[in-house]
């Protein structure tokens, strides 16, 4: 028996089927998305989850992520957007593929007999051991499985989207039976046992689980799911305190999208409450330009954002999962607050992350000043981004409009048609927003009815908007950030045009006036700096500052002839003048979307230390043939790591990892050089540590495949607060080789340090920065 909503929503959305897009460039992402998910074979993501129900696979496994122990993953997302691009396409192709994978997986499930069903390495045996109490975590994993939690999460929510889109019966009744035996494992545990298992990333369960309570009616499944409150990151949130400097950002998210469905099936304001604060301080106090947040997939303190540029920036899983929550919100408030957000990372940052060549999507969306887009191959990679790429591209009609009763809800300007079959009413949004700012709404309606239309007034509409309705001008008493209300009795052929004229301005960083992006309207402006294979286009030196000589804006950047929503700067930019375009436009292009303003007189005091620093910053880059970042998921898995008794945390928006008594941690590093021009140069490992007091008892050894690094000289300081140590590798201990296992280990009853990373470089580059010996 369903559950109904236990609050009264502002706004509720409309189905997928009942919204098609009709044009401009999100049905191009769309269409390319369409493609690949058809290029995709199901066998291929069901292989393992054949393979470990004692089943023989139909086809060999995906690559990527999907051949190591979060394998899975990619069936949850894949069976959510299947579903998706069935209801709002009506293509069968995509419902015989649910249909098909729906049946393989009720195989599966029954081959196991007892509910369980995954494509989890070793996952039946792992939760057998959190079930006697058995529950160890080195950060990402859980009994030596990468987060198997998430991966069971994606599985969940593809059931749920299975049946929600296509109507499958089956896909509900596989996820009660998975929840159950769930059920039973954690009925076992205690909550400080829920609280260690809940370190590994657990994705958004409690979400699943409410969704399966909303769905049933069965109270366990709302029981288990309030389980899953973390309280180490929850507990300061609900009491308005940010919790979340130091902290995976897309382990957290997805906690709170959890919270607001448990909000709505329960109306625990608690939850409300502690879901909003969390938005707020994400949205305005976390999160860069085009509305995505994180550095190396951390936050880090609040409102600190200038030296948290590189290529590791705006993970693109958080933005689609920050998109998700915010539709809740909006469902609850009807704010233009959070309709403009939507936009902002909508345009910004999930449609800039896909390539509108080949349909590719980025990990991280790089926001370095002299970056570029990194895609993830379609077919090898299938990393979490993958996944939640398949999600993005395929569910654009989702926070277009919303409704109630008697409102509705235009928040985005987007071409599509839209069916209210409520109203018995059909609207045509036509526009080539955002390359133009005009927009019309055209109504089709058998009989007349009445509704008030709500057209979004942007916060950005620094020169107003202009709203006619059958060409008469509607008086307008709304203010930016809101909506203008147009309330009558519509007919067949009315028509509403709506323009929002773009302007330009600056945003700069919270914590630096000088440090600022451009946008034009709704949209973020990246500088073209050159081609990726121009190698001075890869010198952080290229990149230009502003030096406006105190021009305005308009003057010092303006309009190119020819070219849409295309601006080229003045006498301003040095050393020279570039063309700014917008961001979701920008690929396979060297760019920057940040940029240094400078008076002449601080140029002339700063050029000459300004330069030297990119230099360094250049220097140490091209010569460093391997770096993992300690601490991070995505790096270490990357370089193999291992290790026990360890921990991770951060410090100064830097992670870290460390050891416990008589803990130790490993990973692989490149040792061959990346320079073609020296290939058997000398190599050197660097590693990172802290200025800041350690904990007493850090005694530990370095050893290189096995044996003990000695001879180590003070390396660069990077800033006041880290430092380097350098070791010379002897050439014996890396001749032949490819890749070495570098290993932290502590000495007997002692503890290992926090080591923030590590760096393998070339020894004669790494001197000309006159810190290596």
């Amino acid at each position: 028996m369903a559950i109904d909503l236990k609050v009264e929503t502002n706004a509720k959305p409309f189905d997928l089927k009942d919204v098609s897009i009709l044009g401009g460039p999100f049905k191009h992402a769309m269409d390319l998305n369409k493609e690949y998910l058809l290029q995709i074979e199901p066998d291929r993501l069901l292989a393992r989850f054949r393979e470990y129900a004692g089943l023989e696979p139909k086809a060999p496994q995906y690559e990527g992520w999907e051949a190591m122990s979060l394998s899975g993953h990619t069936l949850g997302h894949y069976l959510s957007a299947c579903s998706m691009l069935s209801a709002s396409l009506d293509d069968p192709c995509f419902r015989e593929r649910v249909d098909y994978i729906i049946d393989e997986l009720e195989i599966c499930q029954e081959e196991h007999g007892d509910g369980y069903v995954s494509g989890i390495p070793r996952g039946k045996e792992l939760f057998l051991e959190v079930a006697n109490g058995d529950v160890r975590s080195k950060g990402f994993d859980l009994n030596g499985g990468w987060a198997p939690l998430y991966t069971i999460h994606k599985l969940l929510a593809g059931l749920r989207d299975a049946m929600h889109l296509t109507g499958n019966k089956k896909s509900i009744t596989i996820a009660i039976k998975l929840a159950d035996r769930l059920d039973g494992i954690f009925a076992k545990l205690s909550n400080d046992q829920m609280e260690e298992m809940m370190i590994c990333e657990f994705g958004g369960m409690n979400e699943v689980l409410a969704d399966l309570y909303g769905d049933t009616g069965d109270m366990k499944y709302l029981k288990l799911a309030e389980r899953f409150w973390h309280k180490l990151v929850l507990d300061p949130l609900a009491v308005h305190e940010d919790s979340l400097p130091g902290k995976h950002a897309n382990t957290q998210i997805p906690k709170l999208i959890g919270l607001a469905r448990e909000y709505e099936l329960t109306n625990d304001e608690k939850r409300k409450t502690t879901t909003e604060f969390f938005w707020e301080r994400v949205v305005h106090r976390h999160s860069y330009v085009t509305g995505g947040n994180s550095f190396g997939e951390y936050f880090g303190e609040p409102g600190m954002l200038t030296d948290r540029l590189g290529p590791h920036t705006t993970e693109t899983c958080n933005t689609y999962n920050m998109l998700k929550l915010t539709r809740h919100l909006f469902q609850w408030n009807a704010s233009a607050k959070e309709a403009d957000y939507y936009e902002r990372a909508l345009y910004n940052h999930i449609l800039a992350s896909q390539d509108p060549l080949e349909g590719g999507v980025c990990y991280f969306v790089s926001l370095a000043m002299g970056g570029h887009k990194n895609y993830n191959n379609k077919f090898d990679h299938f990393t979490c981004c993958v996944g939640t790429g398949m999600e993005n591209h395929a569910s654009y009609g989702n926070s277009i409009y919303f409704h109630n009763d008697e409102k509705l809800y235009v928040n985005q300007y987007i071409p599509s048609s839209l069916h209210w079959k409520d109203k018995g009413i059909t609207l045509t949004q036509e526009t080539d927003y955002p390359e133009s700012d005009h927009i019309t709404l055209q109504v089709e309606s058998e009989t007349p009815v009445t509704f008030t239309m709500c057209i979004r007034y942007p916060i950005w509409a620094e020169n107003g908007i202009q709203v006619k309705v059958n060409g008469g001008i509607h008086q307008i008493d709304a203010t930016p950030g809101s909506f203008v209300e147009i309330s009558r009795n519509w007919e067949e052929g009315d028509q509403v045009e709506v323009t929002i004229p773009f302007t330009l301005r600056l945003e700069s960083m919270p914590d630096n006036p000088n440090r600022v992006a451009v946008m034009y309207g709704p949209l973020v402006l990246a500088g073209e700096l050159g081609p990726l294979e121009d190698p001075n286009a890869k010198s952080y030196l290229y990149t230009p500052v502003m030096i406006p000589r105190d021009k305005t804006l308009t003057e010092w950047l303006q309009p190119v002839e020819g070219k849409r929503n295309t601006f080229r700067t003045v006498d301003t930019g040095y050393p020279r003048d570039l063309e700014l375009y917008p961001f979701y436009r920008m690929h396979h292009k060297m760019y920057s979307v940040y940029w240094d303003i400078f008076t002449e007189e601080k140029w002339a005091e700063a050029e000459n230390d300004y330069h030297k620093a990119r230099e360094k910053i250049r220097i140490l880059d091209e010569c460093t043939t391997d770096f993992v970042q300690l601490g991070e998921m995505q790096p270490e898995r990357d370089h193999h790591f291992q290790g026990e008794i360890t921990s991770i945390g951060a410090m100064n928006n830097r992670a870290f990892r460390q050891a416990g008594t008589d803990g130790w941690f490993s990973v692989d590093l490149n040792v061959v050089s990346l320079m073609k021009e020296s290939p058997q140069s000398d190599m050197m490992l660097v590693i990172t540590y802290t200025e800041a007091k350690e904990i007493a008892g850090c005694e530990f050894d370095i050893l290189l495949d096995g044996k003990k690094l000695r001879d180590s000289t003070q390396g660069i300081n990077e800033t006041d607060k880290f430092y380097n140590v350098n070791y010379v590798l002897p050439t014996e201990m890396i001749d032949g080789k490819e890749k070495v296992t570098v290993m932290f280990k502590a000495q007997p009853g002692r503890r290992v340090r926090r080591v923030f990373g590590l760096r393998m470089v070339n020894k004669e580059q790494y001197i000309q920065l006159g810190v290596g010996s």
